[in-house]
């Protein structure tokens, strides 16, 4: 499977017991549908983030391809922070973060710079989370 930005392989890893396909060369990672889900663990912060999480149709983002499906991905953004734009597929298949969105997901959601999410980045990618 190639980057739906940089069009590079993507490397399969393993962050916690769930694969997750990360672009070596812009740091972005694929989440099968259901992946984020799973890493961020059940909590009523992450399931306020992916309820509020609304497509925005004005984002001036080149609009990218779903490295499954190969159709165009909708802009999506939690309405918090509408300057904050994920790619999700409209079928389905799984959503794109640009290298650092996960990290920021993480703070959204308030689990705090101690969240296991972002000690394993750091562990995996070397990355000083702050």
């Amino acid at each position: 499977m190639n980057c739906p930005l940089c069009k590079e392989p993507l490397v399969v890893l393993e962050l916690d017991e769930v694969e997750i396909d990360y672009c070596t060369s812009c740091e972005g990672i694929w989440f099968d549908a259901g992946e984020l889900e799973l890493l961020l663990e059940d909590s009523a912060e992450k399931d306020h983030f992916l309820s509020s999480l609304e497509v925005d149709r004005t984002a001036k983002e080149k609009a990218r391809k779903c490295p499954i499906c190969s159709k165009r991905m909708e802009k999506v953004c939690p309405v918090s922070d509408m300057r904050f734009h994920i790619d999700r597929c409209r079928r389905n298949d799984g959503i794109w973060l640009d290298g650092g969105e996960l990290e920021q997901i993480v703070r959204m959601t308030g689990f705090g710079k101690d969240h296991r999410v972002l000690r394993l980045l750091k562990d995996m990618f070397a990355r000083k989370t702050q």
